[in-house]
């Protein structure tokens, strides 16, 4: 299904917007409530029906400023073909008309069929996708994103994630095996606490359990003494009824042996009353037939007297219809003159026109030319080309000596700038001199990198110097203690005469006073002196070459080459101003071509018209159109001329038949001779008045004989109705007399009052305790009194039997409610089972839980191997595209839901493990999958709503590609990104403003 138009009556913020010509990618593009999610929810709204007042979820969109509600929307259909569907301001969804381009007009059922029976929500969570879904990616814990993308590969939306872990959450809620806070953990622990009370408040009353059943049975004795009770009660009360209905009985079988004696009668009803009102009708009926038969003799008698002449008035209409043309006949004189007037003026109109013409015609030639509506709007079309033609030489002549004024001075402009810049051997011996000259800019440059240097090297210089000195005073410190010590270990070997010591001691002494000499003799940083003085001497060279007029000439030829380069650039522009003025002056020498062309199939035209309309080209040229008005008006005189000439031959006829007419019927009626027309017309009327008297009399004696014999043969076949009444009545007796059919009569009226009596005694009976068979019994039975005082003295019996019941039974219902008061048992009891039952509740909605999670469960798994693997399949080939070939397989989970991808290089990842970009490339693929592979037969509409602002560049490209590469769903995007346009063709791109909708060019 595509849709084709969009035409919004109301809808939101939307009046009376018309978008038509939708492309099978169709792109609709605008800022912040400018009206996209309006538009969505219209195409939502028409094709599926509005939100209701109840579903405050959804927004309803009902115009502010407009009473119009609705709109329609054109589609076209693979199946049906062209349909526009229809939905206003209704009932709860909206009124909707659906009309076929076939002309079949339909409501809801028909929407249905063409809509394959989808709702809105089915056809959202497949065809319809927006940010949110990718946004939930974003929202979802790494562990749920599997389950996340599952969903939306099986359903199209999160809704099988949610309700997996809508359902592992309320059984997590009721059951844990280790758990202690879920509600059965809870209530098992609870009731086994319970039970332990029990067993020991049932250990305490060992007796009680005797005790009920000698209670129950008890009971159940006391229940049957009552029981025989109540038995004996109704048989007394039966008796009792027996007494006051037994004279009715009696009397009842008295009156049904009567019946029996009379025995069946077959008589009519009412049969008495019948034959004496058919004796009563018979004699009047014979009386006024006698008078009408009378009354029909008269009439007869009466009508042979009156004949009017028949022949006369048959020939009534011809004679009206020209006694009428009489009194046209002083107009049709008066009408003769004025066609004569008429065809002298007409003369000389028609040779007026011959005159202008100055054409040698007359009237048959003129109406051969060809003056129909197609040859006229040729005449004008060519006239106004003509003068067209003329208008655009004069504009064209003007433009050409513009532009040719225009190009000339560009011209000018073009050589002066050429005589400016620099000649192409000049500009290169500048470049030479500036390549090998020295730039200001590097020498400066490189002239602060010296100072730099030479304070970097001379700060190094100095902290070296005093780390030197500083080291040469330690040093020598050193050497000096070292000294004094050798020096008293030499004394100390004079004196103890140990020569070994002295001898050490001595040449230890001659060993520090040649390194203390080195430490004072030590030259300074002599390769850290000579980088300074080179650095120095550089520096030096530099600023004197900066000061040279070396330098002094390398600008002046800068500042001339900059200025070539100014010139040069507009020099370009002027030339760019004449490519594109010689463009404007060649096109205006092109509609000079144009216009020769087409004043040369003019010319053309011309010839061949003037000859049609056979008229002089001198004349065609500058008065075509004239001439044609005074053809056609030619024509025009020439056939009134016509016709006014048939109208007096007519006149004239009509005439002669009026005077010939008038004499036939003269000489066929009137013994007159001689009369003349008004006269003659006169004496005929008369006759037809007299003749038509004559008719109206006759025409009433037949009428009221016509009457009377009808009258006649109603009361006959009235009579004879009641005969055969009467008849039937006797033979339906099955007597032969009217004497014994009212003997008959008499029995029967008997047995009438009889049947009343017994419905009577019948009707006392019918509300009685007693059945028809037990009445006989008690009728059989003559000893009723003493049955009775039998009956009351079992009553008494038993009555005293059930009060010792009772004294027992009070009796050991007060032990057991001592029992009772004692030990709570019968408490705690009803609160175990309570518990016990609260617990079976409790379980029973947790099976329900683990039951729809099993069934869940199951029907992934049918899924997953019956449907699932062609959307994986479809979900691959997208992957791979969206993602340049970097992820090329798709795993399901072995168990559970959730998805494994398989990059190029064979790495196994899960869901949660990809990039948050790389999951939302996934999240498309599934999606677009799904809805080409399982619904590849219901062709609707895509619509994504700003699904891949959060991609880089590269990845809305490829997801943009993918989507153009599917061509056998109209694809709807909704974007406010202005960047995303450039992607798109665009005249595929439709402009939204604020009430508005508009293409961009």
């Amino acid at each position: 299904m595509k849709i084709l138009e969009l035409h919004i009556y109301g809808f939101g913020q939307l009046e009376n917007v018309q978008i038509t010509d939708l492309h099978d990618f169709q792109v609709f593009y605008g800022e912040n409530e400018a009206g996209k999610s309006t538009i969505m929810a219209f195409i939502h709204g028409i094709i599926f029906g509005f939100p209701t007042k109840q579903q405050t979820a959804e927004l309803r969109y009902e115009p502010k400023h407009s009473t119009k509600y609705g709109g329609k929307i054109r589609i076209f259909h693979e199946k049906y073909g062209g349909a526009v569907i229809e939905r206003v301001k209704g009932k709860a969804a909206g009124d909707v008309k659906v009309l076929m381009d076939n002309g079949h007009m339909g409501g809801e059922e028909l929407l249905k069929e063409l809509t394959a029976n989808f709702d809105k929500s089915l056809f959202q969570s497949i065809f319809s996708f927006n940010l949110q879904g990718l946004q939930n990616i974003h929202q979802m814990k790494s562990e749920e994103i599997g389950k996340f993308l599952f969903s939306a590969g099986t359903l199209g939306t999160e809704r099988l994630s949610k309700t997996e872990a809508v359902l592992q959450k309320e059984l997590d809620a009721r059951f844990k095996p280790s758990g202690k806070k879920p509600l059965l953990n809870e209530k098992l622990q609870s009731l086994h606490e319970i039970n332990k009370e029990l067993k020991i408040a049932e250990a305490k009353n060992k007796n009680y359990t005797n005790l009920v059943e000698d209670k129950e049975l008890l009971e159940q004795e006391m229940n049957d003494v009552n029981r025989s009770i109540q038995e004996i009660r109704e048989k007394i009360e039966k008796l009792n009824e027996w007494k006051r209905i037994q004279s009715i009985v009696i009397d009842e079988k008295w009156t049904k042996n009567e019946l029996t004696e009379i025995g069946e009668i077959d008589f009519p009803v009412r049969g008495i009353e019948r034959i004496e009102k058919i004796n009563q009708l018979i004699h009047p009926y014979n009386a006024e037939m006698n008078s009408i038969s009378e009354r029909i003799r008269n009439l007869k008698e009466e009508a042979e007297g009156i004949q009017p002449d028949l022949h006369f008035l048959k020939n009534e209409p011809s004679l009206i219809a020209l006694l009428d043309q009489v009194s046209l006949f002083d107009q049709l004189k008066q009408e003769k003159l004025q066609c004569e007037t008429k065809l002298l003026a007409y003369e000389e109109e028609l040779s007026i026109t011959r005159e202008k013409l100055h054409l040698n015609l007359d009237g048959e030639d003129i109406f051969a030319i060809n003056t129909n509506i197609y040859m006229k709007n040729q005449v004008e079309i060519l006239s106004r080309k003509l003068q067209k033609l003329k208008e655009m030489k004069e504009e064209l002549e003007n433009q050409y000596e513009e532009e040719k004024s225009r190009l000339e001075e560009i011209e000018k402009e073009v050589r002066s700038s050429e005589r400016q810049v620099l000649t192409k051997q000049g500009r290169q011996l500048i470049e030479e001199k500036l390549n090998s000259g020295n730039d200001k800019e590097s020498i400066e440059r490189e002239l602060r990198s010296l100072r730099d240097k030479i304070e970097f090297y001379q700060q190094v210089y100095e902290r070296d110097t005093v780390a030197a000195v500083t080291e040469g005073k330690q040093k020598k410190l050193q050497y000096l203690l070292f000294e004094v010590i050798l020096l008293a270990v030499t004394l100390y070997g004079v004196f103890s005469k140990q020569w070994i010591l002295v001898a050490i001691g001595f040449l230890s002494c001659i060993l520090l006073v040649i390194l203390m000499t080195k430490i004072k003799k030590q030259p300074q940083n002599s390769e850290l002196d000579q980088t300074l003085n080179d650095l120095r001497d550089k520096k030096e060279q530099l600023k004197h070459k900066l000061q040279s007029a070396n330098y002094l000439e390398i600008s002046k030829l800068e500042e001339q080459l900059a200025l070539d380069n100014h010139l040069r650039d507009e020099l370009k522009i002027v030339k760019m101003k004449l490519i594109h003025q010689q463009s404007q002056y060649d096109k205006i020498i092109a509609k000079f071509e144009q216009w020769e062309l087409e004043s040369a199939e003019t010319n053309e035209k011309l010839v061949t018209i003037s000859r049609e309309l056979k008229i002089p080209d001198y004349i065609a040229e500058t008065f075509l159109l004239e001439a044609f008005n005074l053809i056609e008006q030619f024509k025009l005189i020439s056939r009134e001329k016509k016709m006014f000439h048939t109208r007096l031959q007519q006149i004239e006829e009509q005439q002669g038949k009026i005077v010939n007419g008038m004499n036939h019927f003269v000489d066929l009626y009137l013994n007159e001779k001689g009369l003349d027309l008004y006269h003659a017309a006169h004496l005929l009327r008369n006759k037809l008045k007299e003749e038509h008297g004559k008719q109206i009399v006759s025409q009433e004696r037949l009428a009221k004989l016509t009457d009377l014999e009808a009258d006649l043969k109603q009361k006959t076949q009235a009579l004879n109705h009641l005969q055969i009444e009467f008849n039937n009545l006797i033979s339906s007796a099955k007597v032969e007399t009217e004497e014994q059919f009212y003997e008959l009569g008499a029995k029967a009226e008997k047995q009438e009052n009889l049947l009343e009596r017994l419905e009577s005694l019948q009707s006392q009976l019918q509300y009685s305790i007693l059945s028809e068979l037990e009445r006989e019994s008690f009728l059989a039975m003559h000893q009723s009194d003493a049955l009775m005082v039998e009956c009351n003295q079992q009553i008494l019996e038993w009555e005293v039997k059930l009060k010792e019941i009772q004294e027992d039974h009070a009796s050991i219902k007060y032990e057991i409610q001592v029992l009772e008061e004692g030990g709570l048992y019968s408490d705690i009891l009803h609160h175990y089972k309570q518990k016990k039952f609260e617990l079976e509740e409790a379980a029973k909605e947790w099976s329900v839980f683990c039951l729809a999670q099993d069934i869940l469960s199951n029907t992934i798994e049918r899924y997953k191997n019956s449907h699932l693997p062609r959307v994986i399949i479809k979900a691959e080939e997208y992957l791979l595209f969206l993602t340049d070939g970097n992820y090329q397989r798709i795993h399901l989970q072995h168990s559970g839901s959730g998805f494994l991808v398989e990059r190029t290089d064979g790495m196994i990842f899960e869901a949660n493990e990809l990039s948050q970009a790389t999951t939302e490339q996934l999240y498309v693929a599934i999606r677009l999958a799904f809805a080409v592979t399982i619904y590849e037969k219901y062709q609707f509409p895509i619509i994504i709503d700003d699904s891949f602002v959060n991609f880089d560049a590269k990845r809305t490209e490829k997801v943009l590609e993918l989507l153009k590469m599917m061509k056998r769903n109209q694809l709807l995007f909704f974007t406010c990104h202005q960047h995303l346009l450039s992607y798109f063709q665009r005249e595929n791109v439709l402009f939204l403003e604020k009430g508005a909708v508009k293409i961009i060019s």
